[in-house]
């Protein structure tokens, strides 16, 4: 029993939530690991949302309801965290969601979609297809979903799948708290932010946004500018932690 009071209460309490989604076959255990290494990054952040960070998420909201065929893409790292928080993002912005692994099997793609329909969902599902551009089971996608999208967003994404999508022509939403991945670098649009901090602040985004605001939002979109504002908040809260 973890105590409320205890300082580190959230992030332990994530952490328990990981083990028995890995215990229950949802969470690869590598996955595990990939959430550990973001959680570094979120400590060099302060463990908050920035200025810079919220921008990004209003420009998602934008690209998101702008779009003709948006596609929310889920892992079971992004379900056992955020799978109420991903339902309501799909009701603000009616993108299909779409689970993909990359350490995948039929049995885990059943329980995660089970997951998400657990939470308010709609999930598509059904057959599917090697249909991007990729060597391992990332490929796997079905041709109506991520296969037609034009816009994508990828919750704690594999930067090779990141690349492959922006190569296909589809503009992506990273959402990624280490500004120098592949995935952060490569994305049309990267929300360095923690997963459960960014998804609702994007569905309230939709919410408030108007028409004309998300026009000037998509011509202002430069992700160098967000990777760039994210290095320096990082490297701005070390140069103080050393002073």
């Amino acid at each position: 029993m973890i105590p409320v009071d205890h300082p580190r209460y959230h992030s332990l309490v994530t952490r328990e939530r990981l083990a028995r989604c890995a215990e229950q076959g949802i969470v690869a255990w590598e996955g595990l690991t990939a959430h550990g290494r973001g959680e570094a990054f979120d400590y060099l952040l302060g463990e908050r949302t920035t200025e810079s960070a919220m921008l990004a998420a209003r420009i998602a909201s934008a690209m998101l309801l702008t779009a003709r065929h948006p596609v929310i893409s889920v892992n079971g790292n992004t379900a056992a965290l955020a799978a109420r928080e991903i339902a309501s993002l799909q009701k603000a912005t009616g993108a299909l969601v779409e689970v993909n692994l990359f350490h995948r099997t039929e049995v885990r793609i059943l329980k995660i979609e089970n997951l998400l329909r657990d939470a308010g969902a709609d999930v598509f599902s059904g057959p599917a297809e090697r249909l991007l551009p990729l060597s391992h089971d990332r490929a796997w996608c079905r041709r109506e979903g991520m296969y037609a999208a034009d816009v994508v967003l990828v919750p704690l994404e594999d930067g090779d799948r990141c690349e492959a999508l922006v190569g296909m022509g589809k503009k992506v939403i990273a959402i990624d708290l280490n500004p120098l991945s592949r995935t952060a670098r490569t994305a049309t649009l990267t929300i360095v932010d923690e997963l459960t901090r960014a998804v609702p602040h994007i569905a309230e985004s939709c919410t408030t946004i108007g028409t004309e605001e998300r026009v000037t939002l998509l011509k202002e979109t430069d992700n160098r500018y967000f990777l760039s504002e994210a290095i320096c908040e990082m490297t701005g809260r070390l140069s103080l932690a050393l002073d």
